[in-house]
């Protein structure tokens, strides 16, 4: 068939001079047609065949025609190669493109920053100087909260080992600073607030009330810490350690519970105090948000009642967690307990029938539910704070 097309492009006498050069004409029209299959017929007159066959002169000519046809048929075929190729190189390109329009707003956002920076730290220290009493005394009742409340916990884990000079030095240091924090601003009588009353203040702003709210909880925590102190210092033959534990918990949850509704009467003159700018709409707001705190507090107050009785009960039911082992359960373990590593004292069987001493057993179960060995479910719920710890939440509100 590609003969046949040559000889209707060129004349008899240069059929086999010329028919190459048509044939591979016809051939490139072909390869570049996308809707022709095999053993379809199509016939293109093309000028480029006809030029040649009319200059029968000159074989450079048919050569440079020819090497043009070749060239045309490469290039052609390479553009729609490089246009197929180039498909997905675009696809990588925008997402590159994304990427680096990220990456320099955050770089525009690092240099902002870095050039406001001298800026931000006169600011800071303004802000600091104008509030250095108050973070200087937030950072010290913060460390001497942490300080006790670790050592109290340490001291209750060492049970009858514990030093009681250690426990009366925290229960002074906790005194001492609550007594000192109260003489210097005894002017602005921020005892009032333990007792559900207002303190004195020449101005009752936000922070000034932050400042109030945050010193009163932090006081109510050194007082009930003082309490755990002492009854660290009462004596194992009047109070035994496992009684103490239930005692901690109690003090506590106590703790807890009283420190919710202090910060009430600050919160609500606050809130009233909106109203003071002489219109009925000040008035009706601030009655609004006052009554939406006390309706919060509300709902607040149900959901500590509930973990209150909880606690109440565990208090005064004292629920044990397995039974007394004889001597013969107790020789079956080699008379050694897994935990302390040491002979049984008041060995307890648990229910999945491994013995321990019942005060290594009880300090596990103030944070576990199963047993150390087996890991079955022994007790229904986690007898908190019972460790001695204090609850370090901020009570703000």
């Amino acid at each position: 068939m590609q003969a046949n097309c040559s000889q209707l492009h060129s004349p008899p006498g240069i059929v086999g001079s010329e028919g190459t050069s048509a044939s591979l004409c016809a051939h490139a029209r072909l390869t570049e047609g996308s809707g022709l299959h095999s053993g379809d017929v199509h016939i293109q007159i093309n000028s480029i065949p006809k030029e040649c066959a009319e200059n029968t002169s000159s074989r450079n000519t048919r050569s440079g025609v020819h090497n043009c046809t070749h060239g045309c048929i490469h290039s052609r075929l390479r553009n729609h190669s490089h246009s197929e190729a180039r498909q997905p190189d675009d696809t990588a390109t925008e997402s590159g493109e994304h990427g680096s329009s990220s990456f320099s707003e955050f770089r525009y956002l690092f240099k902002w920053l870095q050039k406001s920076l001298p800026y931000i730290l006169i600011l800071g220290v303004k802000l600091v100087m104008q509030h250095i009493t108050g973070i200087s005394l937030g950072i010290g009742l913060l460390t001497t909260f942490m300080y006790a409340n670790k050592s109290i916990v340490n001291q209750v884990f060492l049970r009858e080992r514990c030093s009681k000079i250690q426990c009366v030095w925290l229960l002074v240091f906790l005194a001492g600073s609550s007594v000192l924090l109260y003489y210097t601003f005894y002017s602005h009588s921020l005892y009032y607030s333990l007792v559900f009353l207002n303190p004195t203040l020449d101005h009752s702003s936000f922070w000034a009330l932050l400042w109030i709210v945050g010193i009163t909880d932090f006081i109510l925590k050194f007082f009930f810490m003082g309490l755990k102190c002492f009854i660290l210092l009462v004596p194992s033959f009047l109070m035994p350690f496992k009684s103490k534990g239930y005692w901690y918990m109690l003090l506590e949850e106590l703790c807890q519970y009283y420190r919710t509704f202090v910060p009430i009467p600050v919160w609500f003159r606050y809130l009233i105090s909106y109203g003071k700018v002489g219109n009925a709409t000040g008035w009706s707001l601030g009655i609004l948000l006052a009554l939406l705190y006390l309706i919060l507090k509300l709902l607040n107050f149900f959901g500590h009642l509930r973990t209150f009785r909880q606690v109440l009960r565990i208090f005064f039911t004292r629920p044990s967690y397995g039974v007394p082992a004889s001597k013969r359960q107790c020789s079956d373990v080699d008379d050694i307990c897994s935990i302390c590593q040491a002979e049984f004292q008041k060995p307890i069987l648990l229910i999945c029938q491994h013995i321990f001493c019942e005060e290594c057993i009880i300090l596990w179960f103030n944070r576990e539910k199963t047993c150390p060995l087996c890991r079955i479910v022994i007790s229904d719920h986690i007898n908190k704070w019972k460790d001695g710890a204090t609850s370090s939440h901020l009570q703000i509100y």
